[in-house]
């Protein structure tokens, strides 16, 4: 009898089980209400007991419902622990790794280095994916790595903090000659100024002076796409507030000489599922090297204003560099 035992219908049992309802349970699993109620009078004909009370109210387990809940309920955490201890054990480092980030670090901080990764590691399958909620797709195992601006206070998320952005207002040589440089934070006013929608939901925790801008500036664009915001600035269509990151990366913006506006905070998330996966480690340790902040020292904890790295000399620049790791991975 038990060999015809279906794990599937078991899996049913248990969320009918949990949400004392058939229709409950049916919108969860994204299937009809008769394809549930049948699922359980199978697996009811192969126990040859009775699982269920029915009403109009809903479902309540049986004597033998309890039980069978209970030894369901063990055979799926063994499943979850055979799956996480297992997975990928002893497995050359292939297969498909989903990173979830913002599109402003996607596009233009990872996408170039890209072609590298994919050169060390060819077997592996790096899907990645822009987001303004990282933390919501690693949560619900959308993804397996996220990069995200909020430190988790999840006790099962694994948090490792990356460094720091820091914002400054960029604009293109065109738009300076046209509209000239403003000289304070007053003077852009009188600009068309561009500003990420993320930034403005931000703002809250950034910066005292943060604020004082937003409340300043009518701004002329706001976006949730950091791509937009450069293509736009680039083409001479106003001022952006942009992380530091971007100077060289774009030929026809370049920093305005005006304050830092705020530095934020971001991490790199997974879950220990995936601190189990070759494939993933192999992800996180490029992630962390790509961040690393003597390598790129915009990601540092201290400022530098990026006119700044263009005019100090070497000197300069290697003491900067040299400044103690604090927020170092």
């Amino acid at each position: 009898m038990f060999e015809n035992l279906d794990w599937d219908k078991l899996k049913v049992f248990i969320v009918v089980a949990e949400l004392g309802s058939m229709n409950a349970a049916a919108a969860r699993l994204k299937e009809t209400a008769p394809t549930v109620s049948r699922k359980i009078d199978e697996l009811e004909r192969s126990l040859n007991a009775r699982l269920l009370y029915r009403s109009p109210r809903g479902v309540t387990l049986t004597d033998a419902g309890k039980k069978t809940l209970r030894y369901a309920e063990i055979m799926s955490d063994a499943a979850d622990g055979l799956r996480s201890d297992v997975l990928d054990h002893d497995l050359p480092a292939e297969g498909s790794v989903t990173l979830c980030t913002g599109d402003g670090l996607a596009t233009h901080w990872i996408a170039p280095h890209l072609p590298d990764f994919h050169l060390q590691n060819p077997k592996i399958e790096l899907r990645l994916v822009t987001t303004d909620r990282p933390d919501a797709d690693l949560i619900n195992e959308k993804a397996d790595v996220a990069i995200q601006f909020q430190e988790p206070g999840r006790t099962d998320i694994v948090s490792k903090r990356l460094g720091m952005l820091h914002y400054v207002f960029f604009a293109s040589p065109e738009s300076i000659k046209i509209f000239g440089h403003p000289t304070s934070g007053v003077d852009l006013y009188y600009h068309r100024c561009i500003i990420h929608s993320g930034y403005v939901n931000q703002m809250e925790r950034w910066a005292p002076k943060a604020k004082e801008f937003r409340d300043l500036i009518d701004f002329a664009l706001v976006t949730n796409s950091g791509a937009v915001m450069v293509e736009v600035c680039a083409n001479g269509g106003g001022i952006a507030l942009l992380p530091t990151y971007v100077h060289g990366l774009q030929k026809n913006i370049e920093p305005l000489n005006l304050p830092e506006v705020a530095p934020i905070r971001f991490w790199l998330t997974y879950t220990e599922r995936v601190r189990r996966m070759a494939r993933a480690q192999i992800v996180i340790d490029w992630l962390r090297s790509l961040f690393h902040q003597q390598k790129s020292p915009w990601f540092k904890p201290t400022f530098m204003h990026p006119i700044n790295y263009d005019q100090a000399s070497l000197e300069q620049v290697e003491a900067a560099l040299s400044e103690p790791e604090s927020d170092a991975v």
